[in-house]
């Protein structure tokens, strides 16, 4: 194991065992590198790294803290990696939302309040009659980051944060090419809708299915 690597997983290991806590301050450097048995150049090393991934905050003149480790906090990461794929694997994120995106909505139809589904109709009927793609894309993003929230679950609302950058591209390029976009889009949104409303589960999940996969399909096309 490389020297860096290491000091990275012994400042893990500290995390982990609860003897650094989130938002908690990490011993000076030289006392740190000390009772690691690190040189300061590798714990500094892996201190950067830690920061890139969000676990650690470098404060300039007050010191290091662990982050809240909150899931939006650490999947960002993985949001900067996923914007580098190219269009052709842009498909195999579309598959993980076909898979992670209709579970989020079910459980969004058993959990979202009426104040929450009142917001949701609220996006659906400010999109325009004649929207630019630009328009169509952020309310598509609105409209699923809302859904994915109302699930409850902090981690797969972050995960399919993540999704968004790749899909984005797909919706746009989607948008620009195929004539019935608008009117599928809103018809099947507006089925989701209806769905999480009535507290459906079950069919909330078929019509997220339906929506995704009908993307997913256009780009499997559209990329043959």
């Amino acid at each position: 194991m490389a020297v860096t690597d290491a000091a990275i997983d012994r400042i893990k290991q500290m995390i982990l065992s609860g003897e650094l806590v989130p938002g908690s301050r990490l011993p000076k450097e030289s006392e740190l590198a000390g009772r690691l048995g690190l040189s300061r150049n590798s714990l500094r090393e892996a201190v950067r790294a830690l920061a890139l991934i969000n676990v650690l905050d470098v404060r300039q003149g007050d010191g290091t803290y662990v982050t809240s480790l909150e899931p939006r906090l650490l999947l960002d990461a993985m949001s900067f990696v996923v914007d580098f794929h190219q269009d052709d694997t842009v498909l195999q994120f579309l598959q993980v939302r076909r898979i992670l995106e209709p579970a989020a909505t079910a459980m969004a139809a058993s959990r979202m309040t009426a104040a929450e589904v009142d917001r949701l109709r609220e996006i659906l009927g400010a999109l325009p009659a004649h929207p630019s793609v630009e328009q169509l894309v952020a309310n598509d993003l609105e409209f699923h980051r809302r859904i994915a929230a109302g699930s409850g679950n902090a981690v797969l609302c972050s995960l399919l944060e993540s999704l968004s950058g790749p899909t984005t591209r797909a919706r746009i390029w989607r948008g620009l090419t195929q004539e019935n976009a608008l009117e599928k889009t809103r018809e099947q949104h507006a089925a989701i809708c209806d769905a999480i409303a009535a507290g459906q589960p079950e069919v909330a999940h078929a019509w997220a299915t339906v929506h995704i996969a009908g993307v997913e399909e256009w780009l499997r096309s559209a990329l043959a």
